[in-house]
């Protein structure tokens, strides 16, 4: 049976460019058993499937995979999700993923998610001393049991950092944008930083000391296509 399913670019330049592939599904038109299924046969790094709320509903369900397992939380999904339902007339103040309740806000063009940073999985966080040295980095040199989150600063004094993600146990060689990093290395970090990763994605945060991370970006959508 063929789907729809909408293709965005989470955490995009302030120009559109660049960004993170994302699915979306309605979760109505798809039966739970298929859905790992149909993420690994799309390939993103991740496929959500939405529960679409009634109008004026402030809360929606979404449901994050990647192409070999399921998520509890994920932020370029969650901020791609909130992003998606304004754009279709049904704007939320919250979502709702297995890990909890992940707050949403919304800023002209940028959309904004706040998460507990334990809702984040453990990265292997390796702290490289240049921009040479993370580009130079090859994902195969890396175990694959765990995702690893490169990075180096581009701008201490400022929090400006660059940063690339590789996880391919989870089906995912190399990440352009990885929000539940962003969380990762915001807490270890203990500051507001601002992230460059994959060939251009661009990723703003928020540390609070009382756990939670917020986590903010553009998205554009790249169209609907039919599979299956």
């Amino acid at each position: 049976m063929a789907i729809d399913v909408e293709v965005l670019r989470v955490f995009t330049d302030s120009d559109g460019n660049f960004g993170n592939p994302l699915g979306v599904v309605d979760a109505a038109t798809v039966d739970s058993g298929d859905r790992q299924r149909i993420a690994n046969e799309l390939g993103y790094s991740e496929t959500i499937f939405v529960d679409i709320p009634r109008s004026g509903a402030t809360t929606a369900h979404i449901r994050i995979y990647t192409p070999a397992t399921e998520l509890p939380f994920a932020g370029h999904p969650t901020v791609g999700a909130a992003w998606w339902l304004r754009e279709n007339g049904l704007p939320v103040r919250t979502l709702q993923v297995p890990a909890g309740i992940v707050q949403v806000g919304y800023e002209g063009d940028v959309t904004v998610v706040s998460a507990r940073s334990d809702w984040a999985p453990e990265f292997a966080i390796h702290d490289l001393d240049s921009i040479e040295a993370l580009a130079a980095a090859d994902p195969a040199d890396y175990p694959d049991d765990t995702q690893h989150y490169l990075w180096t600063w581009t701008d201490r004094e400022a929090g400006h950092i660059r940063a690339r993600m590789f996880a391919a146990h989870l089906g995912v060689p190399e990440d352009e944008a990885t929000g539940a990093a962003a969380v990762r290395i915001t807490d270890y970090l203990s500051r507001d930083l601002t992230i460059v990763q994959g060939r251009g994605s661009v990723i703003h945060t928020v540390w609070s000391p009382e756990g939670w991370v917020r986590i903010a970006g553009r998205v554009v959508s790249d169209g609907r296509h039919r599979h299956g």
